[in-house]
This record gives C-alpha cells, structure tokens and sequence, in this order.
C-alpha cells in the first residue's frame, strides 16, 4: 500500500475511533466521512461497510489483548492473569459503546468480518480461565463462553449511566465469583469511562 494510502487509512480509523467513542458502534457512516473531511464515497471505497471499517478498527485492540493473555501466562499467577485480563478486556469493552452487541453477534456467524478476531480473543481468554482451573484458582463449571458472555455483561453494566458508578463493584464481585479464591481480586475495580 502506498505511503498516502496508509495516512488516509490510518487518518479515517483515527477519526471513526473518536466518532465511535463518542456516538458508539451506531455512528452515521456520513457522519465518520465528514468528520474525516472526506466524502462519503471515499470512506466507502476504503470500508465499504460499517462492519469492515468497525473490524479494521478494532483488530488492533484483539490483537493487543490477546497479545496481553499470552504475556499474562508467563508473567503472572494463574489467577492474577486471569483477572487482570478480565479487567483489561471489560475496560476496553466500553470505549465502544454497542461493541459488545457485535462482538456477540460476531462469534456466531462465520461470515463476519470480526469472527475471527472475536474468536481469538475468546480462545485467549479460554486459556486463561483453564491455566487457573487446572491450577485450582477458578471455578470449574465456567468456560471461555461464559467468560466471554462477563466482558459483555459488565461492559454493558458500564454502558448504563445509572450503574456506571457502580462498575468497579460490580467488576470484584463476578472477578471474586470466578475465582476459588475470592481474595485474590482484592480491592482494584476496573477502569471506568472517561
């Protein structure tokens, strides 16, 4: 790709990231455009989807947790990786707001241009939870599913302005949940929204 092609890419995704933080996963397509300052074709002939522009967008982000998950499995107790990638993952879940709904939707249809990375980030959260069942630290009637379905939940607790203050509570008490252990999450919630 041409050095031009990637800053007008690169410029785009920059730009879609903000409307999206701000407006969520719902944002006009339109609207990406002329914040960007370019026309709606030209947007499109890059992503010509909202779901290609929302899967070139967030890749970078499961590709940086799942990079976390393997780091966390050489760095870190079983049940401290685990909860620490939990944390990570639920935090990133709401700067998107909505994100959660494609990311579930995502895992179930093969066809969709975030399956695959919705998939990975799965696994590696999967893995996680069985290096800390196998160690005896986490329950062992909760899978990756499961796992996944949390991040959605509480990210979705994070979405609600009337819980929203409510969010790092809620964030130890399912960490705690999951664990064998319950005070290995202690006291540290999770990040809230800025």
């Amino acid at each position: 790709m041409r050095a031009d092609a990637r800053k007008n890419r690169e410029h785009l995704l920059a730009v879609a990231g903000a409307v999206i933080a701000e407006q969520g996963v719902d944002a006009s397509m339109r609207d990406i455009a002329r914040r960007a300052d370019v026309g709606l074709a030209t947007l499109l002939r890059h992503y010509p989807t909202r779901e290609a522009l929302l899967e070139a967008l967030l890749r970078t982000s499961f590709d940086e947790l799942t990079a976390k998950a393997g780091e966390l499995e050489t760095s870190s107790s079983p049940a401290d990786a685990l909860v620490a990638w939990f944390r990570d993952c639920v935090a990133w879940t709401t700067e998107y707001r909505g994100v959660t709904v494609l990311m579930a939707a995502a895992i179930e249809d093969t066809e969709s241009a975030l399956h695959a990375s919705c998939v990975t980030l799965r696994t590696a959260g999967a893995r996680l939870l069985t290096r800390a069942q196998e160690a005896g630290a986490a329950r062992t009637d909760v899978d990756g599913t499961d796992l996944f379905a949390l991040v959605a939940a509480l990210a979705w607790l994070g979405d609600q302005p009337s819980l929203a203050p409510r969010a790092d509570h809620l964030f130890g008490l399912v960490a705690n949940a999951l664990l064998t252990d319950a005070e290995s999450v202690g006291s540290a919630g999770m990040p809230s929204r800025g």
